[in-house]
């Protein structure tokens, strides 16, 4: 009796199709933003790499270069498992927008058992995109958190450097 409901209601298969592709718009969005920070995060390890080089081995300035370049590294790998999660997340929406027009053309010709199928496949598909979708937001905090930290970090060490560079009075 459920699915006669979509089978008579465009609006039930129009609902059932653009929150999935509303999802996957933001996912998309998502990977795009991570992929760009972590194109940066790249950059940012090349420069510190190259500082390190340049510095004599256990000298304050390559302890410093060395402590940004481990920072950096677990950014990077934060980065790498939020972009897989987006990815998966932007997959499972799109896989939920497709079951549920699967879904709908079943109930459309009376197939009881395929729509229910169908129905059982798109909410987990969905619930299951919304959890990495989730799980990606964390880690993008979390490596937003440190970010900050290795700046505050860098600040200090080039106030502590300056400040020993500056004659005083």
């Amino acid at each position: 009796m459920q699915y006669q409901i979509v089978a008579n209601n465009p609006f039930a298969v129009l609902t059932a199709i653009v929150a999935p592709a509303i999802l996957t718009n933001a996912s998309s969005v998502l990977a795009l933003g991570t992929s760009n920070r972590l194109g940066r995060v790249v950059d940012r390890t090349r420069v510190v790499a190259g500082g390190a080089a340049g510095s004599a081995p256990g000298s304050a300035t390559y302890l410093a270069w060395m402590s940004q370049l481990k920072a950096l590294e677990l950014r990077a790998q934060l980065l790498l498992k939020a972009l897989r999660m987006f990815y998966a997340a932007l997959g499972l929406f799109a896989a939920s927008a497709l079951v549920s027009v699967g879904g709908s053309t079943a109930a459309y010709y009376g197939q009881r058992i395929l729509f229910e199928a169908g129905a059982g496949l798109a909410i987990l598909t969905g619930a299951s995109a919304v959890v990495g979708l989730s799980i990606g937001c964390t880690l993008m905090v979390h490596e937003t958190r440190l970010a900050v930290q290795s700046l505050e970090e860098e600040s200090r060490v080039r106030i502590q450097s300056y400040g020993a560079e500056t004659p005083q009075k």
